[in-house]
């Protein structure tokens, strides 16, 4: 199968120059699907990881909470495959950045992947980037300006509802579910409304923090093509998620 079919306004390439990030792992059996894919929320750990590693290599201050996640996926890796992940930084806001992030397996993109991250300081509120992130981060993103607006509609009033329960495991050290968990969601409704079906496209927004104990509920959008899903507590948003097929 082909690399991810991308534009190249979105999913920008590579700099010549500037800070990156390069990490290597193996796709574990707590990683995949039964038929040996790698999963949206095993694929979200791996990018937010990297993400990580890049930011307390240099020691940065503050946190990041992701805004927006894009990935487009060719061939997507499977169970034992080796994967090695790129990443820098491809775009700056005033108080947000994009990053960028390509795993590839063997000589194959396997996965491109575009998020924007908010940065926020000790009291979760979103800050301005000061001047030591231009200095670390200045050159791979080399002047372009990127915007925080998300794109998804909200639910329509005949989505399908069932009750989404959370699990203790689901938080991080902010006390709230991290990004990755919620992918989970997306998985469960891609195994039951369009298993097996190859995934070309799948993007997540994040309105606001979900907490354990509250009643959440997964709502999905009549149809398939694309998959429409969202996470809602009270009728209020709290992530949404796109799928497309190939």
């Amino acid at each position: 199968m082909a690399s991810p079919a991308i534009d190249p306004s979105e999913f920008v390439s590579l700099p010549d120059a500037g800070r990156r990030v390069i990490r290597t792992r193996r796709v574990r059996l707590s990683d995949v699907t039964v038929s040996g894919r790698l999963r949206l929320d095993a694929l979200a750990r791996y990018l937010q990881d990297v993400a990580a590693d890049d930011v307390d290599d240099v020691g940065l201050p503050g946190a990041w909470v992701l805004r927006r996640l894009v990935v487009a996926l060719g061939d997507p890796p499977q169970f034992r495959d080796e994967v090695h992940l790129t990443t820098f930084c491809s775009g700056i806001g005033s108080r947000f950045a994009e990053r960028r992030t390509t795993v590839v397996v063997g000589e194959r993109v396997a996965v491109e992947a575009v998020a924007l991250w908010v940065y926020v300081d000790d009291a979760g509120r979103p800050a301005p980037l000061q001047e030591w992130f231009f200095d670390y981060y200045g050159v791979a993103a080399g002047g372009r300006r990127v915007k925080s607006r998300l794109r998804h509609a909200p639910p329509a009033a005949e989505s399908e509802r069932r009750p989404w329960l959370l699990r203790v495991t689901d938080l991080d050290v902010l006390d709230h579910v991290n990004n990755a968990a919620s992918w989970e969601a997306v998985e469960d409704e891609l195994a039951r409304r369009a298993p097996g079906r190859a995934i070309a496209r799948a993007e997540m927004e994040y309105r606001a923090a979900v907490d354990l104990g509250e009643e959440i509920e997964l709502r999905t959008a009549p149809g398939v093509d694309p998959m429409a899903c969202w996470l809602t507590c009270a009728d209020e948003v709290r992530t949404s998620a796109l799928v497309v097929f190939a």
